[in-house]
């Protein structure tokens, strides 16, 4: 029996012992009831053997012998009366049975007591405990909850719904076509950039960096602060630093390197290198070590060495994000998070010279199809995620009159979760027209006018979809966790 079924049957075992005090404290107050009731007749007996006497006291003195002899016939039935009715038996109230439990006894030692006295008084513990819990009642108004907060339910959407998606997705399309286009060309890209280049000023700027020389550029000024401060043992920037082992250049060295992604892989693997002094690139679809000169980490035990090779880590993303102080232009950022595990994808031939998918990976990355482009092609997504949400709300309050606590635009909504589905899948539709007819067939044209974010988001949503529909009417395990959680949070508000 395990943890769970020992405390569910323990308080199975405890209920038993209150109910059974309930019906003996209910016997209990029958026999006080019924001894009140003798107590009242013996009273009663008792007047009336007075009232008897007494006016047999009232005959003598009077001296009429036809009423003394009647007081005297009438004592004597009395009496008789009182001794001939058998005394009435007062209900037997039993010892209640009792879990031992002394106060030094460990828990299990107390439910092996529990299981003794469930023995005892005939309690089956082994089918499911919670069941003999609760009332018919709670246990409806628990199965009603479930099927209405925590039950996988399947989408119900009308075609209004579906024209609002739609739109939504298209309108996403739009700016995507007309504001974001091919990297370090578009009027959101400048946005990006500009944003990422401020971002990485003030992150030096919190370490320290007293800003650009006169006539400087601050950008270029903060990264080689970063530079010099966050240096790392894998940094590599082309063949040769690698004695030639693959080509390499400093258009494609972050992309290669697997540390200078930012996401968990590029965290493993930065924390990797800094421990053992190695370096771990990607080079036809195969992962290549190469040994690196010594490097110490700060720290005096293993979590602060750790703690370490990641701050080394983000520093020098933030260096390498916005391109290196001594490029040219726009400079060669990071990866999208991900997208360097599509080097493993060897595969296929495409385009004049017979590429597989993962050399053109590498070249879509070398034309800007970096970190900073990933941002901008946020942008769109965003969009049709903002406004079909915003229209989801107001058709729910406006159109339906849902009160507004059922208007919250939750993702488990599975109305919503459609109404998401189409809208991105509809922004994916006019992205891949767009790339497809302005790429002429180019492979590397048609990744790099493909918004990469709008196919992850759809693609997920696209998986939670078909696990909803694959699985409607089962358990909601997000949602009773997140119940859970809201539960455990208004308990500990309670708490002193």
């Amino acid at each position: 029996m395990d943890n769970k079924n020992e405390e569910a049957s323990v308080v199975l075992v405890q209920k038993h012992q209150l109910d059974q005090g309930q019906v003996q404290l209910g016997r209990a107050l029958s026999t006080l009831e019924e001894l009140d009731r003798r107590t009242d007749a013996r009273s009663q007996r008792r007047e009336e053997i007075a009232c008897t006497i007494e006016g047999l006291r009232v005959s003598l003195e009077s001296q009429d012998v036809a009423m003394c002899n009647l007081y005297v016939t009438m004592m004597e039935n009395l009496l008789t009366d009182s001794d001939s009715a058998p005394p009435e038996k007062i209900p037997f109230l039993s010892q209640l049975d009792i879990v031992e439990a002394p106060e030094s006894v460990g828990w299990k030692e107390y439910v092996a007591s529990a299981q003794m006295y469930a023995e005892r008084n005939g309690l089956d513990l082994t089918k499911d405990p919670f069941d003999s819990l609760m009332t018919d009642s709670q246990r409806i108004s628990i199965e009603k909850r479930i099927n209405e907060d925590f039950t996988l339910k399947a989408a119900h959407c009308d075609k209004y719904d579906y024209m609002v998606a739609v739109t939504c997705g298209f309108i996403g399309g739009l700016v995507d076509i007309l504001f974001v286009g091919l990297p370090g060309s578009s009027k959101l890209g400048e946005f990006s950039d500009k944003a990422v280049d401020g971002a990485v000023e003030k992150f030096a700027s919190m370490l320290g960096w007293q800003g650009a020389q006169e006539g400087g550029n601050p950008t270029k000024s903060a990264i080689g602060f970063l530079e010099r401060k966050y240096k790392v043992n894998y940094d590599h920037r082309h063949g040769g630093d690698v004695d030639g082992l693959f080509r390499m250049s400093t258009k494609n060295h972050h992309i290669k390197n697997l540390a200078h992604s930012p996401d968990l892989v590029g965290l493993f693997f930065s924390i990797l290198a800094q421990f053992t002094n190695t370096a771990h690139f990607v080079d036809s679809g195969k992962i290549i070590s190469v040994d690196t000169e010594s490097y110490e980490l700060q720290g005096t035990n293993l979590v602060s060495k750790v703690f370490a090779g990641f701050t080394n880590w983000l520093g020098h993303l933030f260096s390498d994000v916005a391109g290196s102080s001594g490029a040219q232009g726009r400079g060669s950022g990071i990866p999208i998070p991900f997208f360097s595990l599509l080097q493993f994808v060897n595969v296929g031939e495409f385009g004049q010279y017979r590429q597989s998918f993962a050399t053109v990976c590498v070249q879509v990355f070398e034309q800007g199809y970096d970190f900073r482009h990933g941002l901008a092609m946020a942008i769109p997504v965003l969009i049709s995620e903002l406004l079909t949400r915003i229209m989801w709300t107001f058709k729910q309050r406006v159109y339906h009159d849902a009160p507004w606590k059922e208007c919250i635009p939750s993702a488990n909504n599975p109305e919503l979760r459609r109404m998401l589905l189409v809208s991105h899948g509809s922004l994916c539709i006019v992205d891949a027209c767009d790339a497809g007819l302005k790429s002429g067939g180019d492979i590397i044209q048609f990744m790099l006018r493909t918004n990469l974010i709008a196919w992850a988001r759809f693609g997920n949503l696209a998986y939670k979809e078909m696990t909803a529909w694959y699985r409607v009417g089962s358990l909601d395990i997000d949602a009773v966790d997140a119940h859970l959680d809201q539960e455990y949070k208004r308990m500990l508000q309670w708490s002193p």
